[in-house]
């Protein structure tokens, strides 16, 4: 699955799916600005750390065709739409990593006429949507060999092709072992109160023929109680440098159970989901979404009219949890400190 994140030359447009209605339907969304993919991010049309890197690389060009050459004022006024746009979500890093990157690019040649620039960040944004797939199947190619024969595997979240440019990084460690003929199984936590598991995961996995079936996020405990989980494989949108990884709500309970259980619990991440300025998972900022994707489902509350809730859309897992963290360049393990400035800083 690579054609929910497209570019339309013929409509200067970011085509993406829309996975606020999937599975039910599939719809897909034009960003033409900075105001739309902004939309797009904070609304959850894309999610997912990759996905939101991506289409945040797109965002930068489109920013650039936003701006009036004739403005003498062009260079702030952009400046000020890229900072809109890595302020569009706080925890996944991947979206500050692709503003900074076009942002570094058009710093080494300021002598860029506007025309030049959106060329230059359009051919950026092209390599990263291609790069990230290429990635995704080489953390698939290192994943699988965590993966035995007749595993269940536990995920939370999605972390599928829908949440990169394709193939996947927890999903694409799945797919990596199903294409080495390992005959496996999937459980996908629900993951309220978004339900990307239920919505997301399950629809990629049976779209591919990959045996799944959905849990209700409270039935973890029984699950891997009664020995129907083997390994456990979630994505991340965002590691501190000492291995804590942020992923969806949830996903620190799930380790916890999974280490209680003896179940190997791995998490599957690019580079560049890596924050090494950020010491350790207590760092990481935690984004607080609106109450209502808690009250409601659909149109329908839930809740009593006027009681509170929480809905912080992430947690962080302590490194002392994860088996191993599989990224592109390999399976990172302890001690994470020294092994992550090695391997992801080059130190």
């Amino acid at each position: 699955m690579t054609d929910h994140i497209q570019f339309s030359s013929d409509k200067n447009a970011l085509i993406l799916l829309d996975q606020r209605i999937l599975p039910g339907r599939e719809e897909y969304f034009a960003c033409t600005n900075t105001e739309t993919t902004i939309y797009a991010l904070q609304t959850m049309v894309v999610r997912g750390a990759p996905a939101i890197g991506v289409t945040a690389a797109y965002g930068c060009y489109l920013a650039a065709c936003e701006v009036d050459p004739a403005d003498v004022q062009w260079k702030a006024r952009l400046e000020k739409l890229l900072k809109d746009l890595e302020d569009a979500r706080p925890t996944a890093v991947n979206l500050r990593w692709a503003v900074d990157l076009m942002r570094r690019a058009w710093q080494a040649e300021p002598g860029l006429t506007l025309t030049g620039l959106r060329e230059k960040w359009l051919d950026m944004a092209k390599d990263i949507h291609a790069q990230d797939i290429e990635i995704n199947k080489a953390m698939g190619r290192y994943g699988a060999d965590l993966i035995d024969d007749g595993d269940t595997v536990m995920t939370h979240c999605n972390a599928g092709a829908l949440a990169t440019a394709g193939h996947g990084t927890a999903l694409g460690v799945i797919r990596g072992a199903w294409e080495q003929g390992k005959k496996i199984q999937v459980i996908a936590n629900e993951t309220r109160p978004f339900l990307q598991g239920a919505r997301l995961t399950a629809y990629e996995l049976h779209k591919d023929g990959i045996p799944v079936k959905v849990a209700c996020d409270n039935a973890c405990a029984l699950l891997m109680q009664r020995g129907m989980v083997q390994k456990v494989v979630v994505g991340a949108d965002r590691i501190a440098a000492n291995g804590d990884a942020a992923n969806k709500i949830g996903t620190f309970g799930v380790a916890i159970l999974a280490k209680h259980f003896g179940i190997p619990f791995y998490v599957a991440a690019p580079a560049s989901t890596f924050d090494l300025s950020c010491p350790t998972g207590a760092d990481i900022p935690i984004e607080d979404r609106t109450p209502r994707e808690v009250t409601h489902v659909g149109d329908h509350q839930i809740t009593p009219q006027g009681v509170g809730v929480f809905n912080y859309a992430f947690d962080a897992t302590p490194s002392e949890l994860i088996a191993g963290i599989v990224t592109e360049k390999g399976v990172i393990r302890a001690p994470y400190v020294e092994n992550i400035a090695k391997i992801i800083g080059g130190k």
